[in-house]
């Protein structure tokens, strides 16, 4: 069990290293640094099923660290959701495949509704139909899954979340974000806690 476990890990790490994010990962700071911080717009992130779960988490962590963003579910959005969008908005997309139907409508729709929006796409391809709608591609190079059906996401969702994390801690370090900044956006909890301790 013990080497199962450390294969699965080791798999994962493996996938992590070879992300070709280098370099385009600015690129995209850049982008959404302009849209929000410079244009006061807002980042909205969206995804279907697990690619969603993580878009959900990516939304809340960029809010909680000085970078307003909102998920965006984009079954909802075609039922009077996507009014949230706004003239100087930057619209993220997460899907492993490159292909999510409900994704690929979403920014059909939201450059019909503003044709100027800029779309980040994340995904593990860097070649996809979703791909060619977007502005920028995130690529997490197309890692394999440690299921053993080689279907549910897992070694895919992981190196999501991990770019997720590189956007978001880029981000926090060109704007300077503060514990003191921290604090007034997570007043409770353990975190709100000791960023306040911390400050005080």
């Amino acid at each position: 069990m013990r080497t199962k476990i450390s294969n699965i890990i080791k798999q994962e790490v493996e996938a992590i290293n070879n992300m070709p994010i280098d370099g385009i990962s600015q690129v995209a700071i850049e982008m959404i640094y302009k849209a929000v911080h410079q244009d006061n717009g807002k980042i909205i992130v969206s995804g279907m099923g697990k690619a969603g779960q993580i878009g959900l988490n990516i939304a809340t962590t960029f809010s909680s660290t000085g970078t307003p963003a909102v998920f965006l579910h984009p079954s909802e959005a075609q039922h009077g959701d996507l009014g949230i969008l706004q003239k100087n908005d930057i619209l993220l997309v997460v899907s492993n495949s490159g292909k999510t139907r409900e994704l690929i409508e979403l920014t059909e729709l939201s450059r019909r509704l503003n044709p100027k929006v800029k779309i980040i796409c994340l995904s593990g391809k860097s070649e996809s139909e979703l791909s060619a709608l977007s502005d920028l591609t995130l690529s997490t190079g197309e890692p394999q899954e440690v299921c053993p059906l080689g279907l549910t996401p897992t070694t895919s969702t992981t190196c999501m979340t991990i770019v997720g994390d590189i956007l978001v801690v880029l981000m926090m370090e060109k704007i300077g974000f503060t514990k003191e900044e921290y604090a007034k956006r997570h007043h409770s909890g353990y975190l709100g806690q000791k960023a306040k301790n911390e400050n005080g």
